[in-house]
């Protein structure tokens, strides 16, 4: 409880200090954190020190405000009338505008806990004597505990969990973990593992993360973004969880995919965490064991179709440009197809909108396919194509490729795409089921007659590449991969369904089947493989390797519009950072330890293109894009609060 005495020295002594670090715009990273007076044994006030805590504290601020690299360079320019601020910068904070709270507040705030690396006057200035063991430890030393005792669980889903719980109770040192150990700990927060954290998240959910938007909102999503703590948004990552990776519809429990997404917008793109919002729309789900588990967490009813699920839909989208302007990124995920192009193309024209699962995935597969090339020889226009699965990926794949096609050799769009076939559940795509197929499937309508199944469709069309796409496992047999092989001295195969029970074909199977031949890389990541006495390292097609830096491109060119030569521009980016060392492994994309670097040259790619666009906001343009993303990268060190 606050006395009056403590109350009357924040209403007048810090006003001042307050109004001015307000005028001045100041940013700096550390703790408002006072004690109030504390009461004596005969009832009055003791004194502390307070005036040199708040003294000390200023001096800290000032000193640790330091002006943000680069800004002077993007100055001016359109005014930012909705008072966004840079991608990874800390907002601006006024001291002891909130609550006085105690330093054992402080330790169960994940933004500013740092646990036992408080150093001594850190400890003294933060009232933390007492609340922690004396021995002080690096956040290195963190790391490495941390990492040990991960390894412990054999269990991928204790693992998630236990990655979960550190970035509730300290968010740096989550984020310096997983950027450390991104290789190990990518498929622990993300595919494959947080697939099985969906289908359980109404079991394992501890603490709400993000905002859950239902029907029983409809007419007030408005006050909801309200009542997100933080107010100045840069990426918010949206699902109704309708098609949740291979694993269909999961309703409400589909969050942790925008928690996961977000978490590598941080980790690997350098987006600050305070200005990431995971959203998961609730409609209903559709699936029956869901309506009957007692522990589902959302809606039990059938999912809202029609103008009732596209008025909430629209109410949303309205309300998040109201609330945080015309540059805030929403990315769709997992959207089931019906819903997911028709979002994209509604909402393209008028928000800042990205669908991973059609442009995402579709730029880091032509990223790995032009890597490829530099082994299988020949240009793009020179293969052919063949996909098995005709939805949200596969035809998103489908059309980047025929852009490329189309860039590199001036021929039409409409010509390039005969190059490319696919194949859904009735089989291979022709004209002459032209009348029957969904819109997005009807500019893949050649000419030739019709094949039932992916066997003969290989067969019949001989392709250079394979794509599996379909969110089914197991469809590549080895009578598909051995007629690849058959007619390919190096069949590209990409098996890129998740998780790893959905995918096509294991990187044995493909190694095995085409006699070593194959060029293989797959969605979910698989160990390396032996065969007669070689070792094959398969690629790992991950959309983590685009949207993180595309995200930042994004931001630090204050784009109002995603264009489609911007996933060209961030597939050409990743493609150039394939080496020849690389290569000669096998490998058709980069290690995953240097894909902070990586995303900064996609970031720089993507923001030079939304100038050349004249779809960036943040003027003058910066002389240097790379060093400019590289600096305004968030950074999970700790910061000194003495």
């Amino acid at each position: 409880m606050i006395s009056s005495i403590g109350t009357n020295f924040l209403s007048n002594s810090l006003c001042g200090f307050s109004g001015r670090l307000r005028q001045s715009h100041r940013r700096f990273s550390a703790p408002f954190v006072v004690v109030s007076a504390a009461t004596s044994s005969n009832g009055r006030p003791e004194k502390r020190n307070v005036t040199v805590l708040a003294e000390s504290t200023l001096k800290e601020m000032r000193d640790a405000a330091a002006p943000v690299i680069g800004e002077s360079t993007v100055s001016g320019g359109v005014e930012d009338v909705y008072g966004e601020d840079s991608a990874t910068e800390d907002q601006a904070m006024t001291p002891w505008s909130v609550s006085v709270a105690s330093g054992y507040t402080l330790l169960r705030d994940p933004h500013f806990n740092k646990g036992m690396a408080f150093a001594e006057k850190e400890r003294d200035a933060l009232y933390l004597r007492g609340l922690l063991p004396p021995v002080v430890v690096s956040q290195d030393l963190q790391v490495k505990k941390l990492m040990h005792n991960i390894r412990q669980y054999q269990v991928p889903l204790q693992r998630y969990m236990a990655m979960m719980d550190l970035q509730e109770r300290n968010e740096r040192l989550f984020y310096k973990l997983l950027i450390d150990n991104v290789e190990e700990l990518l498929p622990v927060v993300y595919t494959p593992t947080v697939g099985e954290a969906c289908e359980k998240y109404g079991s394992i959910l501890r603490r709400p993360q993000g905002l859950f938007i239902s029907l029983k909102e409809k007419g007030k999503i408005l006050e909801v973004l309200k009542n997100w703590p933080e107010k100045k948004i840069q990426v918010i990552v949206v699902t109704d969880g309708e098609r949740i990776l291979g694993l269909g519809d999961l309703g409400c429990q589909g969050m942790g995919i925008p928690v996961g997404k977000l978490s590598l917008y941080t980790a690997l793109g350098g987006i600050r965490p305070s200005a990431c919002l995971p959203v998961t729309i609730d409609v209903g789900t559709n699936n029956e064991k869901l309506l009957n588990d007692e522990f589902y967490i959302g809606l039990r009813q059938k999912r809202a179709r029609g103008q009732e699920y596209a008025e909430l839909l629209n109410e949303f989208m309205s309300a998040v440009k109201q609330k945080y302007g015309e540059k805030v990124l929403i990315q769709f995920e997992d959207f089931a197809n019906h819903n997911a192009f028709d979002l994209l193309a509604k909402y393209g024209s008028t928000h800042l909108v990205f669908n991973d699962d059609i442009q995402g995935t579709a730029s880091v597969v032509l990223a790995g396919i032009m890597a490829a090339l530099k082994l299988v020889g020949g240009s793009l226009a020179e293969q052919k194509f063949l996909f098995l699965g005709a939805g949200e990926a596969g035809t998103g794949i489908a059309e980047l490729i025929a852009l490329e096609m189309s860039k590199q050799t001036d021929i039409p769009l409409e010509e390039t795409r005969k190059n490319i076939w696919l194949v859904d559940s009735k089989g291979l795509i022709v004209r002459s089921r032209f009348e029957t197929l969904q819109h997005f499937k009807k500019p893949w309508a050649h000419e030739h007659e019709t094949v039932r199944n992916i066997v003969d469709a290989v067969k019949a069309i001989r392709p250079t590449v394979l794509i599996g796409s379909s969110g089914v496992g197991r469809t590549f047999t080895k009578d598909v991969v051995e007629a690849m092989a058959s007619f390919n001295e190096k069949p590209v195969i990409f098996a890129l369904s998740n998780p790893t029970s959905q995918s096509e074909c294991t990187a044995e199977e493909a190694y095995k089947w085409s006699k070593g031949r194959a060029i293989y890389a797959s969605g979910s990541p698989f160990d390396p493989v032996e065969y007669k006495g070689k070792v094959y390292v398969s690629g790992q097609a991950n959309n983590a390797y685009i949207f993180p830096g595309l995200g930042l491109g994004l931001i630090i060119s204050g784009a109002i519009r995603v264009h489609d030569d911007m996933l060209l521009a961030a597939s050409e980016a990743l493609a150039a950072e394939v080496t020849q060392e690389n290569l000669d492994k096998g490998l058709i994309f980069p290690p995953l330890t240097n894909i902070r670097k990586i995303s900064a040259h996609i970031a720089a790619k993507v923001a030079a293109k939304a100038y050349e666009l004249g779809l960036a906001t943040r003027l003058p343009q910066p002389k240097d894009l790379v060093a400019y993303a590289e600096s305004c990268m968030y950074s999970p060190s700790y910061r000194s609060y003495r």
